[in-house]
């Protein structure tokens, strides 16, 4: 398999997240207001950080050397964004990315894991 930047993992991750999200919201309302609030809180940056200090006890090594690497990866930080949890949120979405690519089962027991805090 060709190996892509870790950006391009997060790239990824982003999408399958955001995705999971939207997924998991529509079942839980009708109301189109509501289910436009839960998924932009759970998608915006400071709640992929939580989450990823949530799980970080249960990463293996290499997935916790690979979120600090992508966590120092150089990106572009938006003025209203706090670097520290854009950094932590980048990580976060690189290892979905990773997962979604190399070990769906490891993504299925995280999303698992997600479901509850997103009610």
């Amino acid at each position: 398999m060709e190996e892509i930047s870790l950006r391009n993992y997060a790239h990824i991750g982003d999408a399958v997240w955001e995705l999971f999200v939207r997924e998991y919201t529509v079942f839980k309302t009708q109301n189109t207001k509501l289910l436009h609030k839960l998924t932009t809180e759970r998608v915006r940056a400071s709640y992929q950080a939580e989450l990823l200090q949530l799980i970080h006890e249960e990463l293996t090594d290499e997935e916790k050397d690979f979120a600090r690497r992508a966590r120092n990866t150089s990106i572009p930080v938006g003025r209203r964004n706090n670097q520290n949890e854009y950094r932590h949120a980048t990580a976060f979405e690189a290892l979905i990315g990773f997962w979604y690519l190399h070990d769906k089962n490891r993504l299925n027991y995280f999303f698992d894991k997600f479901k509850g805090t997103i009610e």
